[in-house]
C-alpha cells in the first residue's frame, strides 16, 4: 500500500509493496491526489519498495510528465539495489532525478 504526507510544500509517497501492476492503481490514486494541490513536488520514497515492474515504470514515467506540464516535479528517492538497477537498465534513471535518500530529494526542491 501506498500513502501520501506533507512534508512542508513537498508530497511525500511511501510504501511497502511491489511497484507491479497489482499495486499501480492504489499508487497512481495518490499521485492524483498529489496532483490535485496545483504545482506538484512529489517525492517517491521506493526505500521499501522490493521490485518496480514495467507498470509501475510507466506509471512514473506518467506522472513525472504531468508534474512538469503543470510545472512541478516528480523525484524518486532511496531505490533499493534491485529498484536502482532496474530504473538504470530501463533508463529511467536518466529521465527522473534520483536521491540515496528521502532527505536529500525534499531538500532538493529549495534548490
Amino acid at each position: 500500500m501506498f500513502e501520501r504526507r506533507k512534508l512542508g510544500a513537498v508530497d511525500f509517497v511511501s510504501g511497502t509493496d511491489p511497484l507491479n501492476l497489482k499495486n499501480c492503481k492504489q499508487f497512481g490514486q495518490v499521485l492524483e491526489e498529489c496532483c490535485r494541490q496545483g504545482q506538484p513536488r512529489i517525492v517517491v520514497d521506493l526505500e521499501h519498495v522490493p521490485l518496480i515492474d514495467s507498470a509501475g515504470l510507466e506509471t512514473l514515467l506518467d506522472f513525472r510528465d504531468q508534474m512538469q506540464e503543470r510545472g512541478g516535479a516528480l523525484k524518486v528517492a532511496g531505490p533499493s539495489a534491485l529498484c536502482r538497477e532496474i530504473l538504470s537498465v530501463t533508463g529511467l534513471a536518466d529521465q527522473i532525478e534520483i536521491f540515496r535518500d528521502a532527505q536529500s530529494a525534499v531538500a532538493s526542491f529549495a534548490q
